[in-house]
């Protein structure tokens, strides 16, 4: 027979007040708690838009992935293309290189999360694959791999293409696996201004265009775009302490309606649930052995992790380790021993196994002899 211990267990989590149910006015949109992988909140979160230059963060991606893997320096520089050099005298947003000059791969990154320049995306994705079509395959490669099941990329910039499409909650996946991944280079897209030292000309400097990095809110990222279709959109994200809220809304109709309804998001994120750490090693989780040394077992859980629950609701949380009775077989560091159930509200939310700590051994053998003639009479 299976039973049940209710523990009790040393919890972390951040709670700040409470709020009213959620509305806003953007077309769409989508809320996450990073940590838990809980949605907060979702408004037509598959429903097709153009990401505009949100899709800038793919092409960051696809060149962060291959400086991690060495394959791509910061130093390294690309040749600037008339392809590249017309896009600022089209009126598109630009870093302002000049054609048939070298810029190195770092600045070319600042020029494209920082200033948001379409220039700059297209002398790297073609110094990196040639061309921007051959680069657009690595997005959308890419795109796959992270699970973007919505998403199709046509273009390395965002410019409006029928073909360049994705969801809100596809930008969301997208947004936390670039924050996951690569924490270092990432460290970008907090940066306020880039001042670009070009060649044949005074440097120029220009403003990050993500409003939320200029708000007391810990915001440190990510991304605005605008298209005409599909109106003004912004992923954002704020981090305080370990916890981090990703939020994506897209069809709003101002740069001052995008960035309001961005802050209501995430202050809604973080006022009204509570992110509550569950660690790996605790003391109460302990497994019964039987003819087995130790006689109480010390288990672990495989790594720490996090529930999101609605706010100063702590009381309504409960962890209970299940077992089948006393452990009775020897068993190695890491295999499983038990699960725990979480339980929210008296309703299973959660499941996740217990692993030894450490090796067994068989106790010797007068100490399974009694033990067996203590069973045998007092069973």
């Amino acid at each position: 027979m299976k039973k049940l211990l209710t523990i009790i267990l040393l919890i972390f989590y951040s709670s700040v007040g409470f709020s009213e149910n959620l509305e806003t006015s953007a077309k769409q949109a989508y809320l996450i708690d990073v940590l838990s992988g809980k949605v907060l909140f979702e408004k037509n979160k598959e429903q097709k838009i153009s990401p505009a230059s949100i899709t800038k963060i793919m092409t960051t991606i696809v060149a962060f992935d291959l400086i991690k893997r060495g394959e791509l320096s910061l130093n390294e520089k690309f040749k600037v293309s008339k392809k590249a050099w017309k896009m600022s005298s089209d009126g598109y947003s630009s870093m302002f290189v000049m054609p048939n000059d070298k810029v190195s791969v770092e600045n070319l990154l600042r020029g494209i999360i920082v200033v948001s320049g379409n220039d700059s995306c297209v002398v790297l994705a073609e110094g990196i694959a040639g061309t921007e079509s051959e680069f657009v395959f690595l997005m959308n490669n890419m795109a796959k791999k992270i699970g973007m099941e919505n998403t199709n990329f046509a273009n390395s910039s965002g410019l409006y293409d029928g073909n360049n499409y994705s969801t809100v909650e596809d930008i969301a996946k997208m947004s936390s696996y670039l924050i996951n991944n690569f924490p270092e280079l990432y460290k970008i897209y907090a940066e306020k201004k880039f001042t670009w030292d070009r060649t044949g000309g005074a440097p120029i400097t220009q403003g990050n265009r993500n409003p939320l990095l200029y708000k007391n809110i810990g915001s440190d990222g990510l991304k605005t775009g605008h298209l005409e279709n599909s109106g003004y959109s912004l992923a954002g994200t704020i981090k305080r302490g370990d916890r981090r809220l990703i939020s994506v809304i897209s069809g709003t109709s101002s740069k001052n309606e995008r960035s309001s309804e961005s802050v209501k998001l995430l202050s809604y994120g973080s006022n009204r649930f509570d992110l509550i750490k569950i660690a790996k090693n605790n003391d109460k989780f302990k497994v019964k052995t039987w003819n087995i040394k130790p006689q109480i077992l010390n288990a672990e859980l495989e790594k720490d992790f996090y529930i999101t629950i609605p706010t100063r609701r702590l009381n309504k949380l409960k962890i209970e380790i299940e077992t089948e009775g006393p452990l009775t077989k020897v068993v190695k560091k890491g295999d499983v021993v038990s699960k725990i159930n979480i339980y929210f509200d008296n309703e299973l939310i959660d499941s996740k196994n217990l692993i030894a700590s450490y090796d067994t051994k068989k106790e010797n053998f007068f100490i399974r002899f009694v033990n067996s003639i203590s069973y045998f009479i007092w069973g």
